[in-house]
C-alpha cells in the first residue's frame, strides 16, 4: 500500500512540476532569478520521476534531490543579491557554506550505494547523509526566514507564497531526516508522502508567478545576526547528534567518558565566556570585522543616538551628560567626558558619564581648539601619548593634560557653524582597537549633530535670560513712565508757585497735588518691593463709571483743562483701580498731544448695551499705519520723549477686565480713544457701588 501511494504521489508531483517548468520558460529573460526557478521546477520533476520509477534510494533520486535543493537555493540567492548583497557578506557566506554542504550531499548520494555490502561503512555514510540532510534543511529554513524578514513591506505580498512553499518543502525534509535519525531505520511512509506534499505546494508556486515580480529586500543587520544565531544553534545540535552517533559506533566505556567530557566542556564555556563583557565585545568586533562590510548599523545607531539625546523629563540626566552617553554608546565605550570650549582658549569640564579617572585641568588648549575648528577632525588619542597629535593635515603638540589621560581613546569635536562648542573624550572600549575611517566619519557626523543640540539648548537658555531681562526692563519702563508723569505734575506746581504762592486756593490745591504725588510714589515703592504687577488687581464687580472717572479728572485738571460729559447713573463691570490706571494713561497721552489751553474731553455713556468711556483730544493725531502696527506695542511712541508704554498698559488693563479699546485718529485733527466695558445693568448686576471723588 505504501509503495502504491509513493508511486502515484510522486508521479503526480512529476507532472505538476513539469508543467510549472514549462510555464516558467515564458519568463526566462525576465530576470536572473527566473532561470534557477525554472531549473528547480525541472529538477524536482526529474526527482519525482526517479523516485516513482527507480526508488527513493537510487543514485539518480539522490542526485536529483541535491540538484533541487541547489536550484531553489540559487533562486533565493538571486533575490538576495539583487538587493545589493555585497553589503552583507555574512549572509553570502551562509549561502556559500550551504551550497558546499549540498555538494557534499551530492557526493554521498553517489557513494553510499557502492557500500551496500559493507554494513559498517554503509551505516556510517548513511548517518552522515542524514546529518547533512538535516543541515541542508535547517540552513535553508533559516535563509527563507532571513529573506522574507528582509523583504520590503510593499513586496511581501508577492514573495510570501514562494517562501511559504519553500519553507514547507524544507520543513518536511527536516522532519523526515530527524525521524530517520531518531528511529535508526527507514521511514517509508514519510518518503511515500513526500511526493503528495510537494504536489500540494504547486498552487503556491503557480500563483506566485502571476504576482508582482519586483521583489525587493531591505538589508538588515539585525535579521542577519538572528539568522546567524539560529544557524549556530542548529550547528550545535547537529554537532552533538554527530558526536552521539560516533560514540555509539565506537561503543564500550568511551561512550560514558565522551558524554561526561562534552557536558564538562560546554558547562565550562557557558560559565566562563557567557557572563564576560569583554568576551561579548570581542565576539561583536570579530563578527563586524569579518562578516560585514561596515562596522556599524547606521540606522540603529542613529535611532539610538536620537532617542538618548531627545529624551526629556525632570528625572532624566542633563542634556550634556546625555550627549556624552549617546556618543559613548556608538563605540560601546565604558565612559566619557565633555569639555566645553571657552572664549579664552581653554576647556572647562561640562559633563561626565561614568568617567572613572581624574578630571584633567585643561590649560594651554588654544592651538588645539584652532586646529579642531579648522579641520573638524576626530582625535586618535593613542597618538597623543608621544606628545604630538594628528589633526587633519596638521601635526601639533598635544597639550600636557591630554597626553596624561592614559585611557582616552577618541576625542570627538562638537562643531556648530565652524565654531568648537566642546570636545568629548571617550574611554577605550573593552576590546582595544585602533580607530578607522568608519569611526572617523560616524563620530564626526554625530559630533556635529550633538553640537547642534547643545547650541540649541544654549540658545534657549539665552532666550529665557533675555525674556527675564525684558520683563524686568518692561516693569521698570512702566514705573519710569509713572514717575515721569509725577515729575511733570510737580514741575507745573513749582512753576505756578512763583506766581500764585500767596493765594490760599493755590496752596490748598498744591497740598492736594503733593499728597497725591506722595501716595503714588508710595504705591510705586510698594510695587518695586514685591516685584509684582503695576496695578493691584481686584475682582471685577459692578462700579459707577463716574466714581472711576472723577479721581482721574481731579488729578489731570491740575495740569491741563479736562472737560467731562456723561451719564452719572452709568455702571460697568470693572476693577476700579485698573480702570482708573488705564484712564490715567489715556488722558495723559491726550494732554501730551494737545496744545496748551486746548481742553481734553472725557465723556461716558451707553453704547449698544456696553458702557463706553471716550477720551478725545484735538492734537497732532496718528497715522493709520502707526495705529495698526505700533500703537499698542511696548516702547512705541510718536512723542520725542515718550516711553511708549501708556497705550500698551491701558490695553492690557482693559482686556484683563473683559473690555476692549478702539481708536479713531486723523493726523493734524486729533484722536479719540474709546474704552468699552460690559454694562452692569445688562449683566443683571446689583446697584453699582458709588465712591466719592
Amino acid at each position: 500500500m505504501i509503495a502504491i501511494v509513493g508511486l502515484w504521489s510522486h508521479a503526480l508531483a512529476a507532472v505538476l512540476y513539469a508543467a510549472l517548468a514549462l510555464w516558467q520558460l515564458r519568463y526566462w529573460n525576465a530576470g536572473a532569478r527566473n532561470r534557477p526557478l525554472f531549473g528547480a521546477f525541472a529538477v524536482t520533476a526529474l526527482w519525482a520521476i526517479f523516485v516513482a520509477s527507480i526508488g527513493p534510494g537510487s543514485v539518480a533520486a539522490g542526485v536529483a534531490e541535491t540538484g533541487r535543493n541547489f536550484a531553489f537555493l540559487a533562486f533565493m540567492f538571486a533575490i538576495f543579491d539583487e538587493a545589493d548583497g555585497d553589503r552583507q557578506p555574512a549572509v553570502k557566506l551562509v549561502y556559500t557554506v550551504l551550497a558546499a554542504v549540498i555538494g557534499l550531499q551530492l557526493i554521498l548520494a553517489g557513494v553510499i550505494p557502492g557500500f551496500a555490502n559493507k554494513p559498517l561503512i554503509h551505516d556510517a555514510l548513511s548517518a552522515a547523509a542524514q546529518i547533512i540532510g538535516l543541515t541542508v534543511a535547517a540552513g535553508a529554513l533559516v535563509l527563507v526566514h532571513n529573506l522574507y524578514g528582509q523583504a520590503a513591506p510593499d513586496s511581501r505580498w508577492g514573495i510570501r507564497l514562494p517562501m511559504i512553499a519553500l519553507a514547507a518543502t524544507w520543513a518536511y525534509d527536516l522532519n523526515l531526516y530527524t525521524v530517520a535519525w531518531l528511529s535508526r531505520g527507514p521511514v517509508q511512509d514519510l518518503i511515500a508522502m513526500r511526493g503528495a506534499v510537494l504536489a500540494m505546494l504547486v498552487p503556491l508556486f503557480a500563483l506566485s508567478t502571476r504576482r508582482n515580480r519586483e521583489w525587493r529586500v531591505q538589508i538588515s543587520r539585525a535579521a542577519t545576526f538572528q539568522s546567524l544565531s539560529v544557524i549556530g544553534i542548529f550547528a550545535y545540535l547537529l554537532l552533538m547528534m554527530s558526536a552521539t552517533r560516533i560514540l555509539e559506533i565506537v561503543g564500550g566505556e568511551w561512550v560514558r567518558i565522551g558524554q561526561v567530557a562534552v557536558i564538562f566542556v560546554m558547562t565550562l564555556a557557558a560559565v566562563v565566556l557567557v557572563p564576560s563583557g569583554r568576551m561579548r565585545a570581542w565576539a561583536r568586533v570579530m563578527l563586524a570585522k569579518h562578516l560585514f562590510e561596515h562596522r556599524y548599523d547606521y540606522r540603529d545607531e542613529w535611532l539610538r543616538f536620537t532617542r538618548t539625546i531627545g529624551v526629556a523629563g525632570d528625572d532624566e540626566a542633563p542634556l550634556a551628560q546625555r550627549i556624552v552617553k549617546a556618543l559613548a554608546d556608538i563605540a560601546e565605550a565604558p565612559g566619557g567626558l565633555l569639555l566645553v570650549a571657552e572664549a579664552d582658549g581653554r576647556f572647562s569640564v561640562g559633563a561626565e558619564w561614568r568617567w572613572r579617572h581624574d578630571v584633567p585641568r585643561c590649560n594651554g588648549s588654544a592651538e588645539l581648539i584652532r586646529a579642531l575648528e579648522t579641520h573638524a577632525f576626530v582625535l586618535d588619542l593613542e597618538t597623543a601619548r608621544g606628545g604630538r597629535i594628528r589633526v587633519g593635515e596638521s601635526d601639533i603638540s598635544a597639550p600636557a593634560w591630554l597626553a596624561g589621560v592614559e585611557t582616552a581613546w577618541a576625542g570627538i569635536p562638537l562643531l556648530h557653524n565652524d565654531r568648537l562648542v566642546g570636545l568629548v573624550l571617550l574611554d577605550h572600549p573593552l576590546v582595544r582597537r585602533p580607530l578607522d575611517w568608519e569611526d572617523f566619519d560616524l563620530f564626526r557626523t554625530a559630533g556635529m549633530q550633538a553640537a547642534s543640540y547643545l547650541a540649541e539648548a544654549r540658545g534657549q537658555e539665552a532666550l529665557a535670560d533675555a525674556q527675564r531681562f525684558d520683563e524686568f526692563n518692561r516693569r521698570f519702563a512702566f514705573i519710569i513712565h509713572d514717575v515721569k508723569n509725577l515729575v511733570s505734575q510737580l514741575s507745573l506746581v513749582i512753576r505756578n508757585a512763583e506766581r500764585h504762592a500767596d493765594k490760599p486756593e493755590f496752596r490748598q490745591d498744591m497740598i492736594a497735588t503733593l499728597e497725591s504725588s506722595v501716595r503714588k510714589m508710595n504705591d510705586l515703592l510698594a510695587r518695586l518691593s514685591r516685584g509684582g504687577s503695576n496695578v493691584e488687581a481686584e475682582p471685577v464687580r459692578a462700579i459707577s463709571v463716574a466714581s472711576a472717572v472723577a479721581p482721574v479728572v481731579e488729578v489731570k485738571r491740575r495740569v491741563h483743562p479736562v472737560e467731562v460729559e456723561g451719564d452719572a447713573t452709568l455702571a460697568a463691570l470693572a476693577d476700579p483701580n485698573r480702570l482708573s490706571q488705564a484712564l490715567m494713561h489715556l488722558v495723559q497721552n491726550a494732554i501730551d498731544a494737545s496744545a496748551p489751553g486746548v481742553p481734553v474731553i472725557l465723556r461716558y455713556g451707553r453704547r449698544g448695551g456696553e458702557a463706553a468711556i471716550e477720551v478725545e483730544d484735538r492734537g497732532r493725531g496718528m497715522s493709520a499705519e502707526f495705529i495698526r502696527t505700533r500703537l499698542f506695542q511696548a516702547f512705541a511712541s510718536t512723542k520725542d520723549n515718550g516711553f511708549g508704554v501708556g497705550a500698551f498698559e491701558a490695553k492690557g488693563l482693559v482686556a484683563a477686565m473683559g473690555g476692549r479699546i478702539e481708536v479713531e485718529s486723523r493726523e493734524g485733527e486729533g484722536t479719540r480713544f474709546a474704552v468699552y466695558l460690559p454694562s452692569a445693568e445688562r449683566a443683571g448686576a446689583a446697584a453699582p457701588e458709588r465712591k466719592s471723588a
